[in-house]
């Protein structure tokens, strides 16, 4: 008797069920089905999120196609920067045991080849003994004792001349440092 009672609140258990079914289905709907003004919300969110990434697109397009055109000739220039050391080996050595009209001449054309890398964004890097080491623009080739106190850990001499194309360093300048 007590299996047919059991029966008997199961079958009364189903109808309670199913009102509570219901109930949370219409919950469901409710909540599934936005409103106009939140779709509109929602598309004019998407809209602003793509117009400002569009935005962001092309700024990095531009100033990256800017970048490319301000150092596309760097490979050039870095190819070009022997030649200039040669040049100005070459004035060392002219001035030291050559006549003056060769110098002047020579001394001609290393300056109008040095003026036509400056226009093309070129700059020479100005590096004096006494300085402070930088690894951001400086390349020590070796250390040496420094010869005074005051030189210990700062550029004691400058083997190669540095270059920037740009802001941006092409040549790091090759120094000694004192230790």
């Amino acid at each position: 008797m007590s299996d047919n009672k059991d029966i008997h609140e199961e079958d009364l258990n189903p109808q309670d069920d199913l009102s509570q079914n219901t109930a949370e289905e219409t919950n469901e709907n409710m909540t599934a089905e936005p409103s106009s003004e939140d779709l509109l919300a929602d598309e004019k969110d998407r809209y602003i999120r793509l117009f400002a990434e569009f935005e962001n697109y092309k700024k990095r397009t531009t100033k990256e196609k800017m970048e490319f055109f301000q150092y596309a000739n760097q490979d050039m220039m870095i190819s070009m920067l022997d030649v200039l050391d040669d040049f100005e080996r070459a004035l060392k050595e002219i001035a030291k045991n050559g006549n003056e009209a060769d110098l002047k001449g020579v001394e001609l054309i290393y300056q109008k080849f040095k003026n036509k890398l400056s226009d093309k964004g070129l700059k020479p890097m100005t590096v004096n003994a006494g300085d402070d080491f930088n690894v951001d623009f400086h390349e020590a080739i070796t250390q040496i004792p420094a010869p005074t106190p005051e030189l210990k850990g700062k550029i004691v001499d400058v083997i190669e001349t540095g270059y920037q194309l740009a802001d941006k360093v092409i040549r790091f300048a090759k120094v000694v440092t004192g230790n």
